[in-house]
């Protein structure tokens, strides 16, 4: 299913549609401000594994997830004050902050360390999802056979065919990698730069 979504002002008709698939177990691909991502409910451990599988990837490398905002954050992870000025500050945006998760995380979301990568893309369809929805979504970059990011829904709905429940087109994406940064113990360090300003933390 391909669903079109305004970027700027998402038609709640659709996003219901698209969290109506995620509450069953369904996966999605979507855009948001970096790559287009590939998700699920955080809190469906089959529909998890199923992004494992069409990712091929090794159930010890936990995926990211996104929330709606730093008050659903701190829902999910340990937030210190220095996580939450540095936090409030630069996002919605690029980044995805390496932090302690809390209880309410999923084992299989989290790394031996039990921490967790987390999001909040400067994009209003994820957003809208992750609130209508009322928990996180894991977020994956959507990679091409060739190991390239794709930069357009409707090839994704062309190659996953079956394998995605919904595709969501959505604007354009940079199509760059966001920056990594961990505040594990309020020590930032940049663990990849990707997209948006990380001379703070240099």
């Amino acid at each position: 299913m391909l669903l079109k979504i305004n970027p700027q002002t998402p038609q709640q008709r659709l996003i219901g549609k698209a969290v109506e698939i995620l509450k069953r177990g369904g996966t999605i691909a979507y855009p948001t401000d970096t790559f287009f991502g590939i998700g699920c409910d955080i809190m469906n451990k089959k529909a998890i594994r199923k992004v494992y599988q069409l990712k091929q990837r090794n159930p010890s490398k936990p995926f990211s997830f996104i929330c709606s905002g730093l008050k659903n954050i701190s829902d999910y992870a340990k937030v210190s004050n220095y996580a939450y000025k540095t936090m409030r500050r630069l996002l919605p945006g690029p980044y995805t902050f390496i932090m302690e998760g809390s209880k309410l995380v999923p084992k299989i979301m989290l790394t031996k360390r039990k921490t967790a990568g987390i999001r909040v893309p400067d994009n209003q369809i994820c957003l809208e999802l992750v609130r209508q929805l009322g928990n996180p979504i894991i977020t994956t970059s959507a990679i091409g056979p060739d190991d390239m990011p794709y930069h357009n829904a409707s090839l994704i709905h062309e190659d996953f065919g079956r394998r995605l429940d919904a595709v969501i087109e959505g604007g354009s994406v940079a199509g760059k990698p966001s920056s990594v940064i961990s505040l594990i113990d309020d020590i930032p360090e940049i663990i990849r730069k990707g997209l948006g300003d990380v001379g703070s933390f240099e």
